[in-house]
């Protein structure tokens, strides 16, 4: 966004009887008409279709065949029930492309303004910068959402094509009927979104600290695998539990009957933390931080 273009969001916004409103709207918009946005929901998107063609040939277009091999239980039914690729795929990308298309964006969020020169037109709005940090946030957690969405639609779409739709066998060998198991799949779209809610916080911080955009972008995905290999290593079991990654695969509980709510409640309480302390962080350097651009 050039910077005449900032001086115009920033007018807009300035008169708009709904300034705050109007603030989340108008991030919203630049956001989701950028070409970078636009671009990594088009790559999430493809994930699924990739996974459904290598799992259909790998089937030789038997129901019965592939789908083995490691990772949740619910991947060895894919070909036996379409609606099954949409955990597969959500957990396929949860670990990598999900946090990294966050990353990108939540990196972005501040430094790419104070890079491109707009940020001081953006604070010229009667927001100031606590609304803009957390209108900011707030874009980052909807991306968080469409972006799985995005996935999960793409998933749902390839499954029902490649695959037989119908009953859904939880992982606990309970039956559940076809509608049910879309809402468990709704419901399982929204806790992966939720998961990524500490994660877009840490992503927000690292974006105060800097005023390049590309290096806030690398530093939050570095960050992303450096802590995924430290919830990997043995000898840090103890430190496990109190990392951001630890409980993303929990989702897999809402495929039980009944549910285990355990790990997940761990999971959005975890996330809880981590964007409450990280959100502090992020709006204690930005609102003491010199703004020359």
């Amino acid at each position: 966004m050039s910077r005449a273009e900032a001086e115009v969001v920033a007018q807009g916004r300035a008169v708009s009887p709904l300034w705050t409103f109007g603030l989340l709207r108008s991030e919203l918009r630049v956001t989701f008409r950028r070409w970078r946005t636009l671009a990594l929901l088009v790559v999430l998107a493809g994930v699924p279709v990739l996974i459904g063609i290598a799992m259909k040939v790998d089937s030789g277009g038997s129901p019965e065949g592939g789908g083995g091999g490691g990772g949740p239980a619910f991947f060895s039914q894919v070909t036996q029930n379409g609606l099954f690729l949409v955990f597969a795929a959500l957990a396929a990308t949860l670990p990598v492309f999900l946090p990294m298309a966050v990353g990108v964006v939540a990196g972005d969020s501040i430094a790419g303004e104070a890079h491109s020169g707009t940020l001081r037109y953006l604070l010229v709005a009667p927001a100031g910068r606590s609304r803009l940090l957390l209108a900011k946030y707030a874009t980052t957690l909807v991306f968080c959402l469409v972006a799985t969405l995005v996935v999960a639609a793409s998933a749902l779409a390839v499954g029902a094509l490649l695959f037989p739709v119908g009953e859904v066998m939880t992982i606990s060998g309970v039956p559940i009927g076809f509608g049910e198991g879309l809402l468990r799949a709704l419901a399982v779209a929204v806790a992966v979104a939720a998961s990524l809610v500490g994660f877009a916080a840490v992503g927000l911080f690292v974006s105060t600290l800097t005023s390049s955009g590309i290096a806030a972008m690398a530093t939050t995905v570095g960050l992303l695998i450096t802590v995924q290999i430290l919830d990997t290593i043995p000898q840090l079991d103890a430190l496990g539990p109190y990392l951001f990654p630890h409980y993303w695969l929990s989702f897999a509980d809402l495929l039980r009957e009944p549910v285990y709510w355990d790990e997940l409640g761990k999971n959005l309480g975890m996330q809880g933390v981590y964007a409450a302390v990280f959100g502090s962080a992020a709006w204690a350097r930005f609102t003491s931080r010199d703004i020359t651009a």
